[in-house]
This record gives structure tokens, sequence and C-alpha cells, in this order.
């Protein structure tokens, strides 16, 4: 069992960056695939940024590319999203995922562990 914690959510404004860590306990995440996905109101869940389980392969969703990276420090069994320039079409509760696979996975239904999400809300 994975539990994962999120921090790093905030007020920003537009322009501004935000750094989210996701803090894994219960086992390591050095053989987890790892998601960012983010949730606004009235939305269904999507996918941010995905890393393969040694971080070697990464993907982001289009309307992020540029401007967010996530990494992982596996020796820490923390991931990261640095979110520059950020917009506010980014608002919404952020949620870091981990499944056991070594592939990169894009759904949420895919993963089997998730945070209890983080609110980022950026004004105009």
């Amino acid at each position: 069992q994975v539990q994962l914690v999120e921090s790093g959510g905030g007020l920003v404004q537009a322009g501004g960056s935000l750094r989210l860590s996701c803090a894994g306990s219960g086992r390591t995440l050095s053989t987890y695939a790892m998601g960012w996905f983010r949730q606004a109101p009235g939305k269904e869940r999507e996918v941010v940024a995905a890393s393969s389980w040694s971080s070697g392969r990464t993907y982001y969703t289009d309307s992020v590319k540029g401007r967010f990276t996530i990494s992982r420090d596996n020796a820490k069994s923390t991931v990261y999203l640095q979110m520059n320039s950020l917009k506010p079409e980014d608002t919404a509760v952020y949620y870091c995922a981990a499944v056991q696979r070594l592939t990169i996975l894009t759904m949420p239904n895919e993963y089997d562990f998730w945070g209890q999400g983080t609110q980022v809300t950026v004004s105009s």
C-alpha cells in the first residue's frame, strides 16, 4: 500500500510559479509510474504530467508543455511538479497518483493510489 500526500498549492497571480510536492510513504516509489492530474469544478479529472518509474520518460498535456516540469527523487520517494507562467485556466485541485508499472500512463483509471489533492488558484 502506498500513501501519497501533496503539498505546495496556494494562490498565485497569473505569470507566477508554484512547486507541488508529492511525498510517498509505505513503499518506495522507485518502481512506480507517477502522474499529476487536475480537476477543475464541473470538469473531468485530466492528466497534467506523467513520469515513468525512472523519470527517463515524461509526458505533458499540450496546455502545459514548456511551462510545467515533472521530476522525481526516488531516494526521497517524492515527485515534484514545477509550474511556471501560471494562467487562470490552471486553477484546479491537483492530485498525484501512483501505479506499480514501468510505463507512462495518462488515464486516471490506470492509477491505483491517489493523494488527497492540493488546491491551486491562479488569479488574473
